[in-house]
Order: C-alpha cells, then structure tokens, then sequence
C-alpha cells in the first residue's frame, strides 16, 4: 500500500471549533493552505504527524487529543463507522474497524488477544518518527469511546501503555478510568480479555449486512486498483529518468496493450496521469532526504522537462519548496534505495554530479 492516508475535511471545522487558527495551524506543519477546502483531503503519514504535531503546539488546552477523540460523532459519520457500532460485541467492533481502516490509509490496528488481556493499538506502516501525542490521545480515546457506547459503559481499560514520558498524568487516568504507565515500547490500551466478549447494545443485524456488503465490495475494488496501480508506478519508477514515460511505454514494459493498460485503469477507477502524478511525488520526497542529490537532479530523475516545471509542481504537492521541505525533512542518512512501495531496492545512482551533466546537456540541445 502505497503511504496516502484519507481524512476527512470537516477536520477543518474540527480544529476551528477548538479555537485553532486553520490557516496558521496548516502553514505551521507545511501543508496547503486551502487542504481542507478538498472533497478528498490526502496526506501522507510524514504530513499526518505534522498536522498533529502543530495541533498540539498551537493549542492551550492538552487534552484536546481526548476530547476530539471523545467525540462518538465521528464514529456515525462513514460507513464504516456505522458498521463498528453495529457489530455484534467489542472484539467483532475491533476486528471490523481494523479491516476497514485498509480503505483508507496505511495504518493497522492491531487486536491481541491472551488469556486474561487484549490489547489495542494503532501501528502506522510508513511511520518514520514517533505518534504525536495528541494523535496518540485521539485514537486511543476514539476507540474506549466506540467501546463504551456501544456496550452502555460496560467497558473500562485495565491500563493505557504511552511510549512518551511521564506528563499530565492525573487527567489521562482521569479520562481513560485506568492507570497509565509512561515510557513503555508501544502506544496502546489494554482490556482484560473477557471485555472482547461484551455484546454491543447498539447491533444492527439488517443494517450490518447492508452495510458490510458494501464495505467488502470497495475492499475487493481496492485490492483490484492497488494490483494494477502499483504495477504501473514500480514501472515509471523504474523508466522515469530524464523522460516522461508514456502509457504505450508503460504497457509494453508489462507486457500488455497500451489499450488493454488503459481499459484496467479504467476499470480500476484510476488515470495514468494520476499514476504519473503519485509516483513523481513520493519519489520527489524519497530524492530531496537525499543529500547528494541537488535539486536539479531531483528534476531530472522525475522526467521533468526543466527545474522550474518540477518547483512548480512541487509547490502545488506539498505547500512550499522543494528547498524548504528538503530543510525541515532532510535526514543525515538514509539509505540510497527507492521507496519500498515503488520496487524496493533500486539503488539511486552513485555519481549525481554525471546525472546533473546528463540534464544540462539534454536542455542545452532543446534549447539549440
């Protein structure tokens, strides 16, 4: 799965009505300004801990993680939601949502379940820095809520496990009903294991069916879409140096038409330029952590025509400069590979100095 999660736009409102400055909230952790003005609002994980990150530094109140978890709104306000809270018991709740979160983003939610415990926790495939606190909050607050409501209260955490050190100690146990223990190796709640059996008040077999045929369908869809879609982009990762790959290009490289590519796309729901488009910004953000490799490069290992056209693409991407994002995000060393979801381990080529004489020589003879 490549790393785009979905979220929702009325976040937006959401913040707004905790007395967060939208537009400063989104300039302060690098986003688009107008983000949440979107139908679809996308956000890779990096920018998912970032938004949350400013969250908490903007906001006066740290519990405000809690209480945008607390909110059992947001668990009626998707299908799948409506398809937790009508679920059977707890255990049939956790394994539902955990299922379902693969419509819309690279984040798992692990339920273990032993002989006197079960333990929940959210884990974040693309993750390359620690869970934001108030995000922390905020998930883990989510589901005890999704919990109680749907049991009439009936469930109550034995402890929550935070990876952070110790801090606001007293109305964290306050909210959860448990005691905390700081400093542990994972961010998640642990409920005796007879909990899982609690049945849930709020059950709706005839809603459930309807509801879950949906939910499977759009799985079985995504998979499809998943299987041709990062078919082509581990192909244009691949063929995109110094050019612009085409779909006939694309479709004789795996061994198809270029009309039998198109009509899987189609059928898909997915566009090739939306393909092209994905796969030159994860990559864009996989070229700049790289120090060795300039700017220019970075251009022409994307295929763009010159420098300018990939900045402005790039600032249409992520809300400021390929320069900027590479000084907030850029890592002392990392490891010249391509990015896992786009074919792994491509090694990036070893004399960027050759790859920057290769794309003047290209635009000087363009130019003549």
């Amino acid at each position: 799965m490549s790393d785009r999660l979905r979220i929702s736009n009325t976040w937006g409102k959401r913040f707004a009505n905790q007395m967060i400055a939208l537009p400063a909230l989104l300039r302060r952790a690098g986003l688009p300004t107008r983000l949440f003005e979107q139908e679809k609002v996308y956000l890779t994980t990096a920018q998912l801990f970032a938004l949350w990150r400013s969250v908490g530094e903007m906001s006066s109140d740290p519990a405000i993680g809690l209480k945008l978890g607390s909110e059992t709104r947001l668990a009626r306000s998707h299908p799948a939601g409506i398809a937790v809270l009508c679920s059977r018991t707890f255990e049939d709740a956790l394994q539902r949502l955990a299922r379902y979160k693969q419509l819309t983003c690279p984040e798992e939610i692990r339920v273990e379940r032993k002989a006197q415990e079960a333990s929940v926790e959210f884990f974040y495939v693309e993750a390359a820095e620690p869970q934001p606190d108030p995000l922390v909050d905020m998930v883990l607050s989510w589901i005890l809520s999704v919990g109680r409501h749907g049991t009439d209260g009936h469930v109550t955490p034995l402890r929550v496990d935070l990876a952070r050190p110790a801090k606001h100690r007293a109305f964290l146990e306050n909210h959860f009903g448990c005691r905390v223990r700081f400093k542990a190796d994972r961010n998640a709640l642990i409920f005796r294991s007879s909990d899982l059996d609690c049945p849930f008040g709020t059950h709706n077999e005839e809603l459930l069916a309807v509801i879950g045929a949906h939910l499977e369908s759009e799985l079985k869809a995504q998979q499809t879409r998943a299987n041709v879609g990062e078919q082509v982009k581990e192909t244009l990762s691949r063929s995109m140096a110094g050019k612009r790959p085409t779909l006939q290009d694309v479709a004789k490289e795996l061994g198809l038409g270029a009309r039998t590519l198109q009509r899987r796309l189609t059928d898909s729901g997915l566009t090739f330029q939306q393909l092209v488009e994905d796969t030159r910004r994860e990559l864009a953000r996989h070229f700049l952590k790289q120090r060795a490799v300039e700017l220019n490069e970075t251009a022409f290992l994307l295929g763009f025509e010159d420098a300018n056209s990939f900045f402005r693409a790039f600032q249409i991407w992520e809300g400021t400069s390929p320069g900027e994002w590479r000084a907030r995000h850029c890592l002392e060393a990392v490891p010249p590979h391509m990015p896992a979801c786009l074919g792994g381990v491509t090694p990036l080529p070893t004399e960027p100095k050759l790859l920057a004489a290769t794309y003047h020589r290209r635009n000087h003879a363009r130019d003549k």
